[in-house]
């Protein structure tokens, strides 16, 4: 483990996760070899550190290491970036070019983005990985080369084949090993610590004093999703060390630098983004919805029916000692389900009912009415109904996630943003 903090501390890695740390043990263990390596995760993570530990640390380290982002690069002269070209190749090429993979010979080439590829250029990388042979644009003359090649990618590969975007079988030649780097909304034990490793980063430039935040600036920091993840934290340090004269960041000034906060908590998400699964988050939240609206509905059914048959039996006790469990039933699933409402729709159980009361009652007909109607006049907690049903499939599955997402019919994921959302 000391090496592991050698190589966070010559790199410049700030973090302490158990996920983050396994990272660098896979890449400081591959590093001896010569296979491909795939980088993957979000954007934003750090993923360009892992190919430079991986070269740093090979016995490749005294040759070239080359960087490329290849989604940068235009498809019509990515092939003579990579593999060089001949003088007269295509208009404009007055000179022989050396490519990327000549000039890196017995050396490493970091291919970010790697997913961005065009399908042509994936051919002649297959080539390489296969036999290092590789053919400059408008040459015919092969050339070889002793290349290793790190490769990273925040795109779902996998997608990416299914619909025809990336080589299969290009993938398994990179993917020989493959390193996941953790978003940082999986590391919040991390998230205090960079910020105010950026924060006195930026004071030294500017030559202020470094920001601090209080407890409830980090609470509010740490609850963050960071989307952009390291890229957007250490923008936003050098905003607010730039901008506020006040040098101790609250909860409140940091709010108005997260404006989405408030949002992504408090109301429900509207995004149409498809899953891993190929089906909307909207389409599975609204699944839940119409579970909840169905349920409410059977529940207000039977309730019609219990006290249609209450007035017509005359509300004796009879009546109330054989429905005694059915009512019991209803009266916690109905009152609950209509949350704080000044008027509860059922009467507890234990209140007996007078004749009088019953003469007081709706008439039949007013009694059966749309149910419809139920749902736009009476106020209901959909937020409650929708915690009720997943705390039950929690419980029910023994709190495994994937197996409660399909009884809920939801992906695991949505159903893990719920779990956030709710604190549970």
């Amino acid at each position: 483990m000391s090496g592991i903090q050698e190589i966070k501390q010559r790199f410049g890695i700030i973090g302490n996760s158990a996920a983050l740390e396994r990272a660098i043990e896979k890449a400081r263990q591959v590093a001896f070899t010569d296979i491909s390596v795939l980088v993957t995760g979000e954007s934003g993570v750090g993923k360009e550190s892992i190919p430079r530990i991986i070269h740093s640390l090979s016995a490749r380290k005294h040759k070239p290491y080359i960087a490329v982002n290849c989604g940068a690069i235009p498809e019509g002269t990515i092939d003579s970036e990579l593999f060089g070209h001949e003088k007269g190749a295509f208009t404009g090429a007055t000179n022989l070019r050396k490519g990327y993979f000549e000039e890196a010979d017995g050396g490493t080439i970091f291919l970010d983005e790697v997913g961005e590829l065009p399908l042509s250029t994936q051919v002649r990388l297959l080539r390489v990985l296969e036999t290092g042979e590789f053919i400059k644009v408008g040459s015919s003359r092969i050339q070889k080369t002793d290349v290793r090649i790190v490769a990273a990618t925040n795109l779902d590969m996998e997608k990416a084949i299914r619909n025809n975007r990336f080589r299969e079988d290009l993938y398994y030649r990179l993917n020989t090993v493959e390193i996941l780097l953790p978003p940082l909304r999986d590391r919040p034990e991390d998230i205090h610590l960079i910020f105010r490793k950026f924060a006195a980063d930026f004071a030294d430039k500017y030559s202020l004093p470094p920001i601090r935040l209080d407890a409830s600036a980090i609470e509010l920091l740490n609850s963050f999703r960071w989307p952009g993840n390291i890229r957007q934290l250490r923008n936003l340090a050098e905003q607010i060390s730039v901008v506020e004269e006040e040098r101790l960041i609250s909860a409140e000034i940091l709010t108005h630098y997260l404006p989405q906060i408030i949002q992504s908590q408090n109301e429900l998400p509207v995004s149409t983004k498809r899953n891993a699964d190929g089906e909307s988050d909207f389409a599975n939240e609204r699944e839940i919805l119409y579970k909840i609206l169905f349920d409410m509905r059977n529940d207000l059914n039977d309730l019609k029916k219990l006290t249609l048959d209450l007035m017509k039996s005359g509300g004796g006790d009879g009546f109330e000692e054989e429905h005694e469990g059915i009512l019991t039933k209803l009266y916690k699933e109905t009152n609950a389900s209509t949350g704080s409402q000044s008027s509860r729709l059922l009467p507890a159980p234990s209140t007996s009912v007078h004749r009088a009361e019953i003469n007081s009652q709706p008439t039949e007909d007013e009694l059966f009415y749309d149910a419809e109607s139920v749902e736009e006049d009476a106020p209901i907690s959909l937020h409650e109904k929708e915690l009720e049903m997943i705390k039950i499939a929690l419980e029910r599955n023994k709190g495994r996630r994937k197996d409660a997402a399909n009884e809920l019919g939801i992906s695991e994921r949505t159903l893990y943003r719920k779990i956030k959302q709710y604190d549970l």
